[in-house]
Order: structure tokens, then C-alpha cells, then sequence
């Protein structure tokens, strides 16, 4: 796929097709390796609007799970980090918006670059654990708060999904897992009309609260 995606992230104007594209990797590797979807909640995107789309964090596999899942075009908020991966690290850099978690200034430069790109119709999708737990006991980590920010700020809605498996079949933990089944739950979505940023926590609390119900009873 290298050629063509060369070309389509040559220019932000084929984000919509580099995001088919990306969709079509994701669902590859995660075949690949032994693993399939079952989705649960059929809530319907409205393809001319825009979303916060915020999940669990386990694994590797959640870029790959979120990607193959949800059909809106989004750009991930993820860590200026993974940008020194070769190759990967030049699509990522091309396609994400990146932060230091460091540098308040860059933490500042993440908001006006997701307000370009939501002007662009595209969604946001973030982690808000802010990265996986050292301690895979812990079932849900505390949330941050940026993603919550952002949302109130652009006045779109929060849609929170839950993945219960990555963990299991494939986390950071060198020889672990096993193929099989990865469960995803799509929630209600949480509307942002109307609240200011003295909701933030509220907001940030329930969505927190939903995962976290869902992941210590699963449904699917």
C-alpha cells in the first residue's frame, strides 16, 4: 500500500481516502492475527457532523480496533513519540495530531489543530488514560481531561466505546494472549450542547463511569 499512500497523504484534501485505506489495513492485521469483531450498539453517525470518539487503552490493537470499528473519518490526538517509528512514523506524523505531553505549549497547539481539522469535517479520536497502564490489574485507569476540553469547546458530542478484549488477546505483555474474539460496545452518545468547561469534569466522570460499568459486566 506504500505507493498510495504516498499519495493520499500528500494532501489533507484525500484524508477521506488515506481513512479508507487505513480502515482496510486495520481490518487486515486484525484478521491476520487471528482475531475478529463482534459489535454491539447501533448507534448511527451523522455523516455530516462531528465526534469526540473516546475508548479503553490496553493495547496496541486499539489504533487498529477503532480504525476497523468506526466508519467516520477521525484523526487520533496521540503521543509525539511514536513519530520516530520508521515508516509508521512518517504516515503518523502526516495523518495525527501530535502532542508532547511535556510542553504546555504543545498541549495548546493540539486544540487550535483539532478545530482545523473538525472545520474540515472530520472527528477526533483520544485515549484519554493518556496511555497504558504499567499495571495491568488496573481495569480503568483515571481519565485526562483533553479530550473533554476539546469537546465542549467545538460542542460535539462524546461517543464512548469499550473494548473488552484487547487486554487478553494481546497486550504488553511479552508472550501473552491468544486469538479469538474482540468485543466492542458502543454507547449512547453523550451531548455537549449547551455545557461550558465548569461541566468538564461531570462530563469526564460519566464517560469514565460508562466504561468502566461496562468493562466489570460485559454484554456481548
Amino acid at each position: 500500500m506504500l505507493p498510495i499512500l504516498i499519495v493520499f497523504t500528500s494532501s489533507e484534501r484525500f484524508y477521506p481516502q488515506f481513512f479508507f485505506c487505513a480502515r482496510m489495513w486495520a481490518k487486515f492485521i486484525i484478521f491476520g492475527m487471528g482475531f475478529y469483531r463482534r459489535t454491539q450498539g447501533s448507534h448511527k453517525l451523522d455523516k455530516n457532523g462531528s465526534y469526540m470518539f473516546v475508548a479503553n487503552h490496553y493495547s496496541m490493537l486499539d489504533i487498529m480496533l477503532m480504525l476497523a470499528t468506526v466508519n467516520h473519518p477521525f484523526v487520533f490526538v496521540g503521543k509525539k513519540e511514536l513519530a520516530k517509528i520508521p515508516i509508521f512514523g512518517f504516515f503518523y506524523r502526516k495523518t495525527c495530531i501530535l502532542v508532547d505531553r511535556k510542553s504546555q505549549q504543545s498541549r495548546q497547539a493540539v486544540f487550535n489543530e483539532a478545530q482545523r481539522r473538525l472545520k474540515q469535517g472530520n472527528s477526533i479520536c483520544i485515549f484519554p488514560e493518556g496511555g497504558v497502564p504499567d499495571d495491568e490489574n488496573i481495569i480503568l485507569d483515571e481519565f485526562k481531561e483533553g479530550a473533554f476540553k476539546l469537546a465542549i469547546d467545538h460542542q460535539i458530542p462524546v461517543a464512548p466505546l469499550t473494548f473488552h478484549d484487547t487486554k487478553k488477546r494481546f497486550s504488553y505483555t511479552f508472550l501473552s494472549g491468544s486469538p479469538g474474539k474482540l468485543r466492542v460496545t458502543i454507547h449512547d452518545f453523550i451531548p455537549t450542547k449547551g455545557k461550558t468547561q465548569q461541566d468538564r469534569k461531570e462530563l469526564k466522570d460519566k464517560t469514565h463511569e460508562i466504561i468502566y460499568e461496562e468493562l466489570k459486566s460485559p454484554s456481548l
